[in-house]
C-alpha cells in the first residue's frame, strides 16, 4: 500500500472488476489504457483518432512536490491505467454511445523521461524530459491524431503538448485550462532560467514564446482566492481572456453558463488544446482535498464539472488534452481521470458522427 493507501498491482488485479481479463500491458504492473492496443512505434499510429501518452515527471529537487511523496505523483499514468481496466466496455451509458465504435484509440506508452529529472532539478535535466514529451506529442500530431497526456508536472504536462500543436498549425490556436492557479509568473522561479516552463510559469512561456497563441482565445476556468498577484491576472482579461472563477461558475454563471463560453477558445483558432490541472478540484471531488497536500484549496471544482468540461470540449473539436497535478494515491479520483478521458473522447466521437452525416448527407 502506499502513504495514501492506494492498493497494490495484485490486489488491483484481483478485484472483481477486473479478475478474469486479459489486455495488453506495457509492464507487469501496467495495463493499457482501457486495453488499447499498444501502439510501439510511431508507424503504430497510423490510423489512431486518439493516442494515450504517460508523462510521469515531478519537479524539482529531493523525493517531495508539494509536500506529497513524488512516488505517489509518478504513479499517476500507471494507476489511471491500472483503473481504466476495471470497466467493461466503452459504452458510455449517459450518451447511448460505444466510443470504440468510431474511435481508435491506442496507448503509445510513456515519454522516455530521465529518471534522474524526478530528482534533480537541473535545466538540462528538465529541457530533456520536455522534449521526451515533445517527441511523442509530435508523432501523434504527425499521424493526424489527438494526444492525450497523463503528466504530473509542468514543462511536461503542459508546454510539452502546447509546444508541438503550435509549431504544428499556421494558424492561431486557442486553450481550455483548468487550474487552481495561473502558472502565469514570469520565469520559473526553481531555476530563474528563462528557457524553463515550470509549474508557476509555463503559461506565461506559452504566450511570450508560442506566437500564434493569444489571449483572446484563452477560456481561463477555475483559478479563486487570494492566490494571485493583479498584474498576473488583469492583462490576461484585458487582452480578452474569458476568466471563470470558481466563485463565478457557482454563482453569476453556473455550469451551463460556463459551457456557453468553451466556444471563445475555438473562434478564428485552428487548433485548441484542453490543459487540465486537477488541483482544480481542490476538496470538491470525491476524494479529500489534503491529498493534494500544499496545492489544495476551497471552492474546488467538482468531479462532474471536470469531466463536463472536457465531454463539452471535446465535442467542439479539441486538438489535445492534458493533466497535470492528478491528486495522488486515490483510486477514485485515478477513476475521475479515466470518466474525464472517456467522456472527452466521446464529444470527440459525436462531432466525428456528425461531420460525417453531414459529409454524406444523412440527417445528423
Amino acid at each position: 500500500m502506499s502513504d495514501h493507501g492506494y492498493p497494490d498491482w495484485e490486489k488491483v488485479r484481483s478485484s472483481s472488476f477486473v479478475s478474469g481479463k486479459n489486455f495488453p500491458r506495457l509492464a507487469e504492473d501496467t495495463p493499457t489504457f482501457f486495453g488499447t492496443p499498444h501502439a510501439i512505434s510511431s508507424a503504430d499510429l497510423r490510423g489512431a483518432d486518439v493516442v494515450i501518452i504517460g508523462a510521469p515527471y515531478a519537479a524539482g529537487w529531493g523525493t517531495q512536490y508539494s509536500g506529497v511523496d513524488k512516488s505517489d505523483w509518478l504513479a499517476a499514468p500507471k494507476r489511471v491505467r491500472q483503473q481504466s481496466v476495471r470497466y467493461r466496455s466503452g459504452y458510455i451509458q449517459d450518451f447511448d454511445l460505444d466510443v470504440f465504435e468510431n474511435m481508435r484509440v491506442v496507448d503509445y506508452g510513456d515519454a522516455a523521461i530521465p529518471e534522474r529529472a524526478n530528482r534533480e532539478g537541473t535545466v538540462d535535466l528538465i529541457l530533456e524530459a520536455q522534449a521526451a514529451v515533445e517527441a511523442k506529442v509530435n508523432d501523434v500530431l504527425d499521424a493526424g491524431g489527438v494526444p492525450i497526456v497523463i503528466g504530473q508536472n509542468s514543462p511536461c504536462g503542459s508546454y510539452a503538448i502546447a509546444k508541438p500543436l503550435s509549431e504544428r498549425t499556421s494558424g492561431a490556436v486557442g486553450m481550455v485550462s483548468l487550474d487552481t492557479h495561473w502558472d502565469a509568473q514570469k520565469i520559473d522561479r526553481a531555476t530563474m532560467d528563462p528557457r524553463i516552463a515550470g509549474a508557476g510559469n509555463w503559461k506565461d512561456s506559452v504566450y511570450r514564446d508560442l506566437k500564434n497563441f493569444h489571449p483572446r482565445n484563452l477560456v481561463e476556468i477555475g483559478e479563486r482566492g487570494m492566490l494571485e498577484y493583479p498584474e498576473i491576472v488583469r492583462p490576461y482579461i484585458a487582452a480578452g481572456a474569458q476568466f471563470v472563477s470558481s466563485w463565478r461558475l457557482r454563482t453569476e454563471l453556473g455550469i451551463e453558463g460556463t459551457v456557453k463560453l468553451l466556444p471563445k477558445a475555438f473562434e478564428g483558432t485552428e487548433a485548441v488544446y484542453a490543459h487540465f490541472d486537477l488541483d482544480v478540484m481542490g476538496g470538491a471531488g470525491p476524494a479529500p482535498g489534503d491529498i493534494l497536500g500544499e496545492l489544495a484549496e476551497p471552492i474546488g471544482l467538482s468531479d462532474y464539472e471536470v469531466i463536463r468540461l472536457a465531454h463539452e470540449t471535446g465535442k467542439l473539436g479539441c486538438s489535445a488534452l492534458s493533466f497535470i497535478c492528478i491528486p495522488p494515491g486515490s483510486a477514485v479520483m485515478y477513476r475521475v481521470v479515466v470518466y474525464t478521458i472517456m467522456y472527452f473522447i466521446a464529444g470527440l466521437s459525436m462531432r466525428k458522427r456528425q461531420t460525417s452525416s453531414h459529409n454524406t448527407g444523412d440527417r445528423p
